[in-house]
C-alpha cells in the first residue's frame, strides 16, 4: 500500500504497526504541504513569464524578485532540490534580461 495515496482514516487503520500509521499520517501532511508550495511556485513563475511576454520591464523585474524568493523558500522547505531552484532562477533571469 503506497503511503502517499492514503487519504482517509479507514486506509490508515489497515496498517498494523504504530510506526506505519504515523509514517502514513506524516506522508499525507507532507504531500499536502508540498502540493501547496509547488502550486505557488508554478503560479509565480507563470506570472513572471506572462510579464516577460508582455514586454513589461518593471513588472518583469519585480516578478523575478518574487519568483526567486518563492523558489528559495521551496528549497528551504525541502520541496525542491537546491540545484533545481538555482537552474530555474538562472533561466528566468536570462529570460527577463533578453526580453
Amino acid at each position: 500500500m503506497r503511503l502517499s495515496c492514503i487519504t482517509n482514516l479507514g486506509e490508515l487503520m489497515a496498517l498494523r504497526h504504530k510506526s506505519a500509521i504515523k509514517r502514513a499520517r506524516q506522508s499525507v501532511k507532507r504531500n499536502q504541504r508540498n502540493r501547496s508550495i509547488l502550486s505557488h511556485v508554478k503560479t509565480t513563475v507563470k506570472r513572471l513569464k506572462t510579464a516577460v511576454d508582455q514586454k513589461d520591464a518593471e513588472l518583469s523585474q519585480s516578478s523575478l524578485r518574487e519568483a526567486t524568493s518563492v523558489l528559495h523558500k521551496a528549497v528551504t522547505k525541502g520541496t525542491l532540490h537546491r540545484n533545481t531552484a538555482s537552474r530555474l532562477v538562472s533561466r528566468l533571469a536570462n529570460r527577463v534580461n533578453k526580453g
